[in-house]
Formats: structure tokens, sequence, C-alpha cells
């Protein structure tokens, strides 16, 4: 990997149409590297035997836990982040004694080829094969008898795989998305919470399943909101939408569905604002969004009921915290969830009384980082058969 990184960064850049090499090697390729260090320090430990008490009638004999590899993994990857997200489950795979199918997305073609012939250079075809293609190809790819199947995208795909794998009874890992809220306590709107939620809502374009979806904030701070907002932005991209670290929508597909996201809430009334644009900017690159505030969009809006996977930002005022944990519990169980403010009793109010996958305090993303921490989603957010509890990071 590391040797071919610059030509890693050309691809994914190249099926973006502009993607900075800077953010594919933190968002990749340091993502990649961390993952396979851990294993690298971890491994021996991980799969020690464990031992388990007996009942008092059986002090005699001994309990133990045996791990061995389950066999033949399927993984199926998003183009979101082409490489880190099919290489690390390859790598957690392989660290645990298996085989592997890959099938990367279509969506990130360069991508996908270089993939492959990495994967034919470096591993025997019965040790990791990867397979090229379109729907079809993904349809036919989820319907193989692994001894299990890890698929990351979206929820309507989920369920088409999770049908497909029935049929064999494979057990699934799947990560899908959601919308995640970004709930920031009264008097919280400032500089860092604002560089914060940035960060995760416009890195990649906004095109993550764990970036901010839309943002509560108390109505006494929404001007505030705004106009720290509108300043981050200018911070992190200081040439507005054509910054050289600033990434394009991957395809004309998504792009007009996130256009007609906003045209949808600004017909129903939302006010939107565009941060980051000046008067006499050069010609915006191909498929490229400006970062932007949709403030005030109705429950019936597309844009506060679909998964947005764009640089937008919807955000609702609030006025107590029983209002937004209504809110959030109306609706399906975010994959994650981000808290700013201090560890009060509202917050741990907020904590006890939703459920998501993982949450934030005071930071987005960076749970994910975390190599001790689970990850994954509740119901329509994703489904791991092994996890059970939500983790934080603060």
């Amino acid at each position: 990997m590391l040797a071919h990184r610059r030509a890693l960064a050309e691809a994914i850049s190249a099926d973006f149409g502009h993607r900075s090499r800077h953010e594919t090697d933190i968002l990749e390729v340091l993502c990649v590297v961390q993952a396979i260090d851990y294993f690298g320090r971890n491994l021996r430990h991980f799969m020690k035997r464990e031992r388990r008490h007996v009942g008092l009638f059986y002090r005699a004999g001994r309990a133990y836990v045996q791990y061995q590899p389950k066999g033949v993994i399927g993984v199926m990857a998003p183009w979101n982040y082409p490489f880190s997200l099919t290489v690390i489950p390859l790598a957690t795979a392989l660290a645990a004694g298996n085989r592997a199918m890959l099938k990367p997305s279509e969506l990130t073609p360069r991508t996908s080829e270089l993939i492959r012939q990495l994967i034919e250079e470096t591993f025997a075809p019965d040790e990791v094969a990867v397979v090229l293609g379109g729907p079809e190809i993904g349809a036919a790819f989820s319907a193989l008898p692994f001894d299990h199947l890890l698929f990351t995208g979206s929820t309507p795909v989920g369920r088409k795989i999770m049908k497909a794998a029935s049929d064999n009874l494979v057990p699934l890992t799947l990560e899908l998305g959601g919308k995640s809220p970004t709930i920031i306590a009264r008097g919280h709107a400032t500089r860092q919470t604002l560089d914060s939620i940035v960060f995760g809502k416009l890195a990649n374009g906004g095109q993550t399943c764990i970036a901010p979806d839309y943002a509560l904030v108390h109505e006494d701070d929404l001007d505030t909101f705004v106009a720290e907002f509108e300043a981050s932005v200018a911070r992190f991209y200081p040439d507005g939408p054509t910054s050289r670290d600033y990434t394009s929508i991957v395809n004309d597909h998504h792009y007009e569905r996130l256009k007609g996201l906003v045209e949808d809430a600004r017909t129903g009334g939302a006010r939107v604002i565009e941060a980051g644009r000046t008067p006499g900017h050069a010609a915006e690159r191909l498929r490229t969004l400006a970062p932007t505030l949709v403030v005030g969009a109705g429950n019936s809006a597309e844009i506060m009921r679909e998964e947005i996977f764009g640089p937008i930002l919807p955000v609702r005022t609030y006025r107590t915290i029983d209002e937004v944990i209504g809110y959030v519990n109306a609706r399906p169980r975010p994959l994650a969830l981000y808290y700013f403010g201090g560890r009060n009793a509202d917050c741990e109010k907020l904590l006890a009384r939703t459920t998501s996958g993982n949450v934030g305090i005071n930071n987005t993303l960076m749970h994910f980082a975390q190599d001790d921490l689970p990850f994954g989603g509740v119901g329509p957010a994703g489904w791991v058969p092994t996890t059970a509890s939500r983790a934080s990071a603060r």
C-alpha cells in the first residue's frame, strides 16, 4: 500500500473528480496503517484461549473458548472511502486466519482496478480474490455461500444484501447509515464546536456515513451558530469550494440528488445559506457544492427524511433537552450521535434516553479512529451480530 500511495491518491481523486491527496492520506492510508499495526500488536492476545468458569458440580473439568477462523469472508465495499473500507475488513479477515473475496465499488472504477492489481501482486488467488463489476455482479456476490459477509453501504441496498444472504443463512455484518444528529447545548455554539462540526461534516465532501446529518441548536444560539459555521468554513477552506482540500461529489447522480434536496427545502420555506463563496470566484470544479446550511426545514422536507451524504447541514432549533430527546427518538436510530456541551444533567439524560450505534462528546468522527471501541449501528443503521453495546469517544 505504501509503495503505491501516490497512485492511490491519484486514482481516488480521478474517481471523485477531485479529492485532496492529504485527505486520502488521512482518511484512507492512515486508517489502514493504524488498523494493521493494531492487529500486529494485539493478535496474540485476541487469539489466546479464554478460560471460563465451570459449575460447582463440574469442578473436575475445565471450560474454555478456543477461537478459530470462520473460513471465506466476503467483503462488499462502498464508494465513499473505496480503499480503507475495502482493505480494513480484509486486514481483519486475514488477521483472524481467513481467506477473503472482495467486491469493491463500481462507482470508483480506477480505485477498484488499482485494488485488484495490488491484491493480485500480493496474494495467491486462493488467499484473496477481487471481483469487479456492477450491480448484477454485486447481487451474485451477495448470494454466494460465504462463511461471513460484510457489507458497507446504504440501508436500502443493505436490505437486499440481507435477503440474498438469507438463502444460504450467511452470517452478516451490515454497516449502513442514517441521519446522525448533532446536538449543541445552549451557549456552546463556539469556535471550537463549529470547527469540529465543520471537520466532520465536510471531510470527503460530506460523503461519510457518520458525518453530522443535522444539527439541533438552542434557539438563543442560532445566529451565533450560523456566523461561527461560516467563519470555520473560511478557516478550513480559504478558497471556498475551489480549495484544493475540498472534495467533489462522486458522480452526476449524487450531485443532482443533493441539489434537489436543497431546492426542495428552499421551496418549502427553509433559509439556505451557502458558506465560502465570495464575489469573483473562479469557475468551480466539476460536481462541487458549496458548504450549505439549511435553516428551518420542515419534517416533511426530503432533506429531513433522507440521509444527505454531502456538504449540506440542516439546522433546527430547540428549547429544552426533552424536546431534543423526543425529536431523536421519533426517528430511526442513528449510526452516530454527537453532543457538544458540558457533562451535566442534560448530557447524561440525552445519553441515557437515546439509542445510537456510537456517540461522540465534543467531537465528531473520532470514535471511528479508536481501535479498541466497537463500531456499528442499531436497527436501520446497521447490524452486527456480536455487538450489543454503544461506544463513546470523548
